[in-house]
Order: C-alpha cells, then structure tokens, then sequence
C-alpha cells in the first residue's frame, strides 16, 4: 500500500516581493508545468505537489565550504537546492533564478539538466559546471560545491587582462564623500 505524498511548502517571498508584473507570473506557470507539478495557494501559502510518477536520484552534494556531504533523492521533475531546501538542507545560493554562480557546483559523476542555468557559459557547462537553483537530476549525480568567485573568475576573468580587481579602499571613499 502506498502511502499518500505531502505537499512539499514552498517559501513565500517577503510582501515587498509578492507584486511581480504578470509577464513573470506567467513564466512561473510555465515552468511549474515544465516540472510536472501542481502548485495550489492556500492561507497565502503555496504547496507544490510533485508528480508521482517521476524517476528519483541520489543527489550527493560535498560542501567544501563548510566541510559538509549532504545525501539526498530528489526527483527529476525538481530542482535540487529546492528538494534540498524541503529537507531542511542549507546550502549556498543567492538569486534562484540561475543568474548568478552562488549555487554553482563542479559536477563528480552523474549528469544535471539545466536549461535555465544564464549564470553559466554553456563553455563551463561543457567542463562539468552547474546551478543546483535550477538543475534538474537526469541520473545518480555528485557535485561539489565551487567557491562564487572562482567560477566568476573561469567565466570572465579573460576579460579583465590584469587578473582580478582588488578593492581600492581610498577610492571608495572619495566617491561616497561626493554622495
């Protein structure tokens, strides 16, 4: 006998963020249906069913940033840092939306779909690079996770000649003297 799913919460976003233009909430409707998931409001809190009928993988997440391996199944209609999160796993991010390398990993084994992953250069996807906001599982997979500037430096540092900019502590000052 199979026992029934619980809905899975999902975080609502501060007041100051609940007004997105309509454009944006269509785009999250798209990607719900994308992920195979019903996402019903109630008492101002949303709750995402996934689909059962959904392959699971092993997700093995190294954190080298605080030393930690965090093991996980997370199904390959989700996202991972958000199957993660359900299981009360911390782990790095910033702006969900695959923009940004805070979320960033090196992929060890195992394969991660992330069509939505902007932050990255599909030259570092190629090397093994992923955005666990919005990489899906597609089979057992180990990552690690990358220090931000690091995979900001693979991604632009051939823009800047003379390596990476330092801060300028004095300048900082006079401009915000000017303010």
């Amino acid at each position: 006998m199979a026992l029934p799913l619980l809905p899975t919460p999902i975080i609502p976003l501060p007041k100051q963020q609940q007004s997105f233009p309509s454009n944006i909430r269509r785009r999250a409707t798209t990607v719900s249906a994308e992920l195979q998931t019903a996402v019903v409001r109630t008492g101002g809190i949303d709750y995402q069913f996934p689909s059962v009928d959904a392959p699971t993988h092993k997700v093995t997440v190294h954190d080298r940033q605080r030393g930690i391996v965090h093991e996980f199944v997370v199904p390959e209609d989700q996202y991972i840092l958000h199957t993660a999160e359900s299981q009360n796993i911390t782990l790095p991010f910033a702006c969900r939306h695959g923009c940004c390398t805070s979320c960033a990993v090196r992929i060890k084994s195992g394969q991660i779909r992330q069509p939505e992953a902007l932050g990255i250069s599909a030259e570092l996807k190629e090397k093994g690079y992923a955005l666990l906001c919005v990489g899906f599982p597609t089979s057992d997979v180990e990552v690690e996770t990358q220090d931000e500037d690091e995979v900001y430096w693979l991604q632009f540092g051939r823009y800047f000649a003379r390596g990476p900019v330092e801060r300028d502590d004095y300048a900082l000052e006079l401009a915000m003297a000017d303010e």
